[in-house]
């Protein structure tokens, strides 16, 4: 895989040579224990995948290229590139403003950039709409473009699927930069449809069966549907993809559900589901994929806590704390600052985005072992922040480069 010339201000010592020592010994990567890091009174426990992915990297050397070839000029990024705010204000210190936030709502005019202007497109990609109304200003969108290739393989298989005249329902958070960037691609090919879990899935299958009334359709998905959807016909044939940082497990569950619905009120088979129901499985992200195997392996490991480190705004990192929260005490940090003492942190509500201050969440007992991984944006270097803030709290702390020696 491609490497990325990533600043080093994103990168450490310790989890460089973890990772490192993973990839050497595992380079198929079928084994998703975590790798123990044994500091004596702490014990912790690292996910076999976590952090920076192939189209973050990207996103990152192309922010940063972009902002030393252009001296003097005004650049701009269309929204957050990655929801880490340690990257995006590194980003506002080099000068970049930001013309969005991360729900669409405008922070800077349109009407406030010229041709000269340099623009950057995130890594959860943009809109049709938006990059036409770039791209008539005379700006050039596609130069700066960090978009995700695993977001545009989605795009691109779901313009495939619409061309055998099937429908796209999207499995994503309606109001997610990326989800709005893919419904923007597939609805210009396709009638197409967002949901956000399981339980709007089951409701759009009444519809599907003629459950419930199709006037009803209008109002309960009013926003999350493209324009001219007939909710008599344009279900009858259909493709699911997601945006890539759901939790894979429930997009497949998603997409199971709605086959099962094809065989059943159509009378199909294994043999000719296809002829209703497109196989999209392929546009699945391999990070989000590892990462999330990664933490189910991580769990498998008896612990006190979990740690989880990333954006609070980051999909992907919330569903591994969402993944940790169900087996044991997780707690969701995106700095080593949320770590107060031995016997506070401030915990952010993966649900609510909430803080809330936690009190004696490291136990007693020594050693203390605690899970730990982070989102795909987050930076090796705010993980091993952590680890030393945590390290520290028990006198620890100079045994960091001891543990970088033995992996490295």
């Amino acid at each position: 895989m491609k490497q990325f010339n990533v600043p080093n201000i994103y990168r450490s010592s310790l989890i460089g040579a973890v990772k490192n020592h993973r990839r050497l010994e595992d380079k198929l990567k079928k084994d998703f224990s975590p790798t123990l890091l044994d500091f004596g009174p702490v014990q912790i426990f690292l996910a076999r995948h976590f952090g920076f992915c192939y189209g973050v990297e990207n996103a990152i050397e192309i922010a940063f290229t972009t902002i030393d070839e252009n001296p003097g000029k005004r650049i701009y990024l269309l929204s957050e590139m990655i929801h880490n705010p340690l990257v995006n204000e590194h980003l506002r210190e080099r000068g970049v403003r930001f013309l969005q936030d991360t729900y669409g709502n405008q922070l800077i005019p349109f009407d406030e950039l010229s041709a000269g202007d340099v623009v950057i497109i995130p890594a959860f990609g943009t809109t049709l709409e938006t990059e036409k109304l770039l791209n008539n200003k005379g700006i050039q969108t596609a130069k700066y473009n960090t978009t995700c290739p695993f977001v545009e393989k989605v795009w691109n298989r779901s313009e495939q699927i619409a061309q055998k005249g099937y429908s796209i329902v999207v499995h994503g958070k309606p109001r997610h930069e990326e989800t709005r960037a893919t419904f923007s691609h597939a609805s210009y090919h396709t009638p197409t449809i967002v949901v956000n879990d399981m339980a709007e899935t089951e409701e759009l299958a009444k519809y599907m069966k003629g459950e419930k009334p199709a006037a009803q359709f209008y109002q309960e998905f009013s926003g999350r549907h493209s324009e001219g959807f007939d909710i008599e016909k344009d279900l009858r044939r259909i493709g699911v993809v997601n945006q890539t940082t759901q939790l894979a497990t429930d997009t497949q569950a998603i997409s199971d559900y709605l086959k099962q619905v094809m065989l059943q009120h159509y009378g199909l088979t294994e043999i000719n589901i296809a002829e209703r129901f497109a196989d999209t499985r392929d546009t699945l992200c391999y990070a989000t994929n590892d990462n999330q195997s990664a933490v189910a392996g991580l769990l498998e490991t008896e612990a006190d806590l979990a740690i989880v480190i990333g954006g609070y705004n980051s999909s992907n990192t919330s569903h591994l704390v969402e993944l940790c929260k169900a087996k044991l005490p997780a707690y969701f940090i995106d700095s080593a600052d949320k770590i107060i003492s031995r016997n506070e942190i401030l915990d952010c509500n993966w649900r609510t985005k909430e803080q809330k201050m936690v009190s004696d969440f490291l136990p007693v007992n020594q050693p203390v072992k605690i899970l730990m991984t982070s989102g795909a944006s987050c930076p090796d270097s705010v993980v091993e922040d952590v680890i030393r803030k945590l390290l520290g709290l028990f006198g620890a702390e100079n045994r960091i480069e001891e543990m970088t020696s033995r992996f490295g």
